[in-house]
């Protein structure tokens, strides 16, 4: 269980650092690529990929480092969370329906890291 769960932490983990770097620091071709940006404020666009990025660097550091392991549960909450909000804010009301299985996806490696790691410090 522990080698899935850091496969599902890595590649989570690898997708939002890059989704996340491109959010934060390249926003025009952000607008440009994401049909939901376009009618966005930079700032919500930095503030969504400032939060990738913290959730990346949150699903690997603490466990690795074993400094407030538990924090990898958090950040993976979040991600589902940002994913949840991705699917019923943007995606649906705007029929964009052929990104929606890449956000279930992602959201359910989240539930995935979020459910197998909060069992390893319950037991």
């Amino acid at each position: 269980m522990n080698v899935a769960l850091w496969i599902a932490q890595g590649l989570l983990g690898a997708m939002y650092l890059m989704a996340g770097s491109i959010k934060t620091f390249q926003i025009a071709k952000v607008k440009e690529q994401m049909p939901w940006a376009k009618n966005r404020p930079d700032g919500f666009v930095r503030f969504v990929g400032i939060s990738e990025l913290l959730g990346a660097l949150g699903l690997i550091l603490p466990i690795l480092t074993g400094i407030l392991p538990w924090l990898t549960v958090l950040a993976a909450v979040g991600l589902t969370i940002i994913q949840l909000l991705a699917i019923f804010t943007e995606h649906l009301p705007k029929k964009e329906y052929n990104v929606i299985p890449m956000n279930v996806v992602l959201m359910a490696l989240s539930a995935f890291v979020v459910i197998g790691r909060w069992q390893l410090f319950t037991l």
